[in-house]
């Protein structure tokens, strides 16, 4: 899918706000749910992945099982918050992540991918080309990035701002926002 477009900087691949979060997305969904809810922690909309099983209740990115996502920038960034007992996430090329002696790993677990593939499997990270995120989590973005930000280095767009309560905030003469930390 972003194999062939420019990869820099910031290549988002979930946004929970967008028109379309899950347009490039496959849901499966049993015993549980798949909807956009406003998080009162946040004052925002988020993806929320929902079920009594995490192997049964989860979207994956590309959609058609075919496709790869091509993504050879080495950072994965995902802003989101555990709901329940039990969440995870995978992380695949060529049904895993594909390393230079074109073996398959594969992890369950911001991720610097090129770091743990190389301490893993003592080889050398290629490209992302799929990620699965399992129940049960609220999603604010998934990107990938060429390198590690800091939070004073992100776009505003790509920063998860927690706005203060009012009685908080009436406390310190007005009302303001605080950025959520980033890690």
């Amino acid at each position: 899918m972003f194999r062939s477009t420019f990869q820099g900087g910031f290549l988002s691949i979930l946004y929970s706000i967008g028109s379309k979060p899950l347009q490039i997305w496959d849901t499966k969904v049993k015993n549980g749910h798949i909807k956009r809810v406003t998080d009162n922690d946040i004052n925002s909309l988020v993806l929320e992945v929902e079920g009594s099983n995490v192997s049964t209740n989860y979207i994956t990115c590309p959609a058609d099982p075919r496709q790869t996502l091509g993504i050879k920038m080495p950072f994965l960034v995902m802003i989101v918050k555990k709901t329940r007992k039990y969440f995870s996430f995978e992380v695949q090329a060529q049904k895993q992540v594909l390393d230079d002696q074109n073996l398959r790993r594969r992890f369950r677990f911001q991720f610097n991918l090129a770091d743990i593939t190389r301490r893993a499997y003592g080889t050398s990270y290629v490209e992302t080309q799929r990620v699965q995120i399992h129940a049960n989590c609220r999603i604010r973005r998934v990107y990938f990035t060429d390198k590690q930000y800091t939070e004073d280095e992100l776009p505003p767009e790509f920063k998860l701002v927690i706005p203060v309560k009012k009685q908080d905030a009436s406390k310190k003469g007005g009302s303001r926002a605080t950025p959520f930390p980033q890690t």
